[in-house]
């Protein structure tokens, strides 16, 4: 199976509801590397890569939702070159 990455934006009610957290479970769960950090104007950044279905299946995740305490409004999706995290990790 390929190996791909991604950076998707997540926007919406996602800073202060434990989305980093929640986002960084479920991407260990499915074997992911990257990391989330939260970003000036609200929004989340979620950059992972991993085996492709795995990497859909996060993406789908986020956008249905992710956590409940969470509302998203929009999730925006590019490639992303760098494919050599070791960990999924939240950064500041």
């Amino acid at each position: 199976m390929a190996k791909i990455a991604v950076v998707a934006y997540v926007y919406g009610l996602v800073q202060g509801v434990g989305f980093r957290y929640s986002t960084q479970h479920q991407a260990v769960k499915l074997g992911l590397n990257g990391y989330a950090r939260n970003c000036d104007d609200g929004s989340v950044e979620v950059v992972t890569n991993g085996e492709q279905d795995a990497v859909e299946t996060l993406l789908s995740w986020l956008k249905q939702g992710g956590p409940r305490s969470a509302r998203v409004d929009k999730v925006l999706i590019e490639p992303h070159g760098k494919t050599d995290y070791e960990r999924f990790s939240i950064r500041y």
